[in-house]
């Protein structure tokens, strides 16, 4: 494989073949036509899901648009979060500044639905034009008696995994300033679980199980009131660690919680998940209750499984996600249900990411950082994939490719977290890779060279 550009030769390997450390978390190398967001998708996409909060965009309308709705992110109750509300900037504000019309939208705004609170996001024009946001919420807080919270996340600063701290940075804002909710001495806070198809709902039923009182979801299903007593749990029990890993050691630094990092996708992760919290609280009867769970649970999932491993087994497939742990947890969950990864690649891993990753992968696979749609291209075609699991930028690769596609982003309809999601996963990774779709793939490609040449003639 040589149809990459040479700047990026370190952020390439593959195991068994190349004695070299891949690099992660570099800056994109201009012209190579990135997967990555910017800083404002991913700011906006963390703080999406408080359902009970405003969320303004200032800035021009197409920032709204884009991250409308990008999060299939669920709530139990308040639906703010589904509406997308912009400052529509336009030329008039370019030139004589958009203080006066982000003053106005605030007001508007908290009198029509009376939120909890509001997000204001900066977007690129607003950075360019100088506006000062800060003072502008400060006062609408001060007039309107609701946290009213600026996040400056100027697109143009760098990829979405600055978002992701900037949206820390914003939330950790929120939390220590109410004391009024009920708390478990049991009790976490989950972080960087999004609630995508109702998966918050799925684990929450697990940790009741367990006997453990889950304080607030940051940020799926989330509430104003639940972030700002935050600072009162016992443990943070982080997810997303690309997302949410700044406010842990944030937390951790100025309330001197602890935090452990986890995933809920696939047996072995969702398992270990449970057990590292019973282990932190140190109860028996805690950890007892997590036995059972587990062995209730792999009791049904194990034989559900089998008919979906007999039938992939020797399939391969090809990795293109957001975060190194869950391409780790994917790696993991495929080989279950009988299937080789090939290729496993992320947007925002680090350097050490990818040696945990490279750990668990087979010798010929390879890994990569931020790549783009040639060279995942040429990588499908080299390994000889069948499945490909990423987001909606890499379904065009797939079905381009004529190979199977499972969506593993946050736009989501299908939950795939937990043993439940396990079962989810294999169901919806069998009916792609066995579609006959497929087969009608190479009787097309049969009848088109054969028209080729007969015009030729």
């Amino acid at each position: 494989m040589t149809a990459f550009l040479q700047e990026r030769k370190n952020q390439i390997l593959t195991k068994g073949k190349d004695s070299f450390e891949l690099e992660g978390g570099k800056p994109s190398i201009a012209g190579s036509v990135s997967q990555r967001a910017c800083v404002f998708c991913g700011s906006r996409v963390v703080l999406y899901p408080i359902a009970d909060a405003l969320h303004l965009v200032h800035g021009p309308i197409g920032c709204a648009a884009y991250t409308w709705d990008i999060r299939g992110a669920m709530s139990s109750g308040p639906e703010l979060h589904r509406s997308s509300f912009s400052t529509d900037l336009r030329e008039k504000h370019v030139i004589f500044g958009g203080e006066k019309q982000l003053y106005r939208a605030l007001h508007e705004l908290t009198d029509k639905y009376r939120p909890e609170a509001a997000f204001v996001y900066s977007t690129c024009i607003v950075g360019v034009i100088g506006d000062d946001v800060r003072s502008v919420c400060k006062r609408v807080a001060a007039e309107k008696n609701i946290p009213v919270i600026p996040v400056m996340a100027e697109g143009f600063q760098g990829t979405k995994k600055d978002g992701y701290k900037i949206a820390c940075d914003a939330m950790a804002s929120l939390i220590g300033t109410d004391d009024s909710k009920e708390v478990s001495p049991q009790s976490i806070n989950i972080l960087g679980d999004f609630n995508l198809a109702g998966e918050l709902w799925i684990l929450a039923g697990y940790y009741k199980r367990i006997g453990v009182q889950i304080l607030a979801s940051i940020t799926g299903d989330g509430r104003v009131k639940d972030v700002r007593n935050a600072h009162r749990a016992s443990l943070n029990v982080v997810q997303c660690s690309g997302s949410m890993i700044h406010l842990a050691k944030t937390m951790k630094e100025k309330y001197g919680i602890p935090f452990i990092k986890v995933s809920y996708f696939g047996i072995e992760d969702m398992s270990d998940a449970l057990y590292e919290v019973a282990k932190f609280f140190g109860d028996e009867t805690m950890m007892n209750k997590t036995r059972e769970v587990v062995k209730d649970e792999l009791s049904r999932l194990l034989p559900a499984l089998e008919p979906y491993k007999k039938a992939l087994q020797g399939k391969i497939a090809a990795i293109y996600v957001g975060g190194a742990f869950k391409a780790i947890s994917l790696v993991k969950a495929l080989r279950l249900i009988g299937i080789k990864t090939m290729i496993a690649g992320t947007q925002t891993g680090n350097t050490e990411d990818y040696k945990l990753l490279k750990t668990i992968c087979d010798d010929g696979c390879i890994l990569v950082d931020d790549s783009n749609p040639i060279e995942l291209s040429e990588f499908v075609k080299q390994t000889g994939a069948n499945l490909f699991i990423g987001g909606v930028k890499e379904r065009p690769i797939a079905y381009k490719l004529g190979i199977g596609f499972c969506d593993h982003n946050h736009e989501r309809k299908l939950a795939l977290a937990g043993y439940e999601g396990m079962l989810n996963f294999a169901r919806e990774v069998y009916e792609t890779v066995t579609s006959p779709v497929w087969k009608l793939k190479t009787t097309h490609s049969h009848l088109l060279a054969t028209h080729v040449n007969s015009a030729l003639r």
